[in-house]
């Protein structure tokens, strides 16, 4: 069975080698295993992944963030629609009307949050790319997102988390560059309040952390990150498939 695509005649973008968008769905060209022009392979995961993937389309300003990422070559992940999907779906359980973000990049994962989040909610964004930001922020105005939705500052994660509020927030998304996800996650249990919810993009590496032949730093401190999640009595955690690997905890 083929992997469906957007409907409609959305634009088609290329991520981590996938094709999303466009009216004939998308053909699989790298990334989770590989996969015939027919849509199927040895074990069916990869056809699932893509599904899943594209199971929630992107609209217009989402998929001119992701062009804009691509077009910068930006090194860091970018927030793939399947995990922006679950991101959506938490703000919105959570009716999460203070959510922090570490690492703006060019507004996606922003987009995600704010489509599940009150219109009364505000999304804190960190980034210490300045011009990023500006350009981020434009992509949010021209999809409609009111400035007082919006508190983006621009400096080194590291030196803003520690002068937010402990206990006041109801999300915290860890993304960016992955050398900061330590102190991100640290730093996310102090500012989460009692049912709020830690999330850690990009946790399964590009599929690395699971191979235990791979120990290059990146891969080993990502392996180091879930286990810590994993193991706080502090965090109700589970770890999802979505994307590039979603790392969820639960403040208790």
């Amino acid at each position: 069975m083929p992997a469906a695509g957007p409907p409609g005649g959305a634009r088609e973008v290329t991520i981590t080698g996938e094709r999303f968008g466009g009216p004939e769905g998308r053909g699989r060209t790298g990334g989770r295993g590989s996969a015939t022009a027919t849509g199927t392979d040895g074990s069916g995961r990869a056809l699932t992944w893509t599904y899943c993937e594209e199971f929630v389309p992107e609209d217009e300003h989402q998929l001119r963030a992701r062009e804009l990422a691509l077009e910068l070559e930006l090194d860091r992940p970018a927030i793939l629609p399947g995990t922006g999907s679950v991101l959506r779906v938490l703000a919105a359980a959570l009716q999460a009307r203070s959510v922090v973000e570490i690492g703006t990049g060019t507004g996606i994962g922003a987009l995600w949050l704010l489509g599940g989040m009150p219109d009364d909610g505000v999304l804190t964004t960190i980034d210490p790319d300045v011009a990023l930001q500006r350009a981020a922020k434009q992509i949010l105005s021209g999809a409609g997102v009111r400035p007082a939705r919006l508190r983006a500052i621009a400096g080194r994660p590291a030196d803003v988390l520690p002068r937010l509020a402990d206990g006041a927030y109801d999300l915290v998304l860890v993304s960016g560059d992955v050398h900061g996800y330590p102190q991100g996650v640290e730093e996310g249990l102090r500012l989460l309040r009692p049912g709020g919810v830690l999330a850690v993009d990009a946790a399964l590496g590009h599929d690395r952390v699971a191979n235990p032949a791979r120990r290059d730093e990146v891969t080993t401190l990502l392996r180091d990150v879930g286990r810590a999640v994993r193991d706080d009595e502090r965090l109700v955690p589970a770890l999802l498939p979505s994307g590039d690997g979603l790392l969820l905890g639960v403040r208790r």
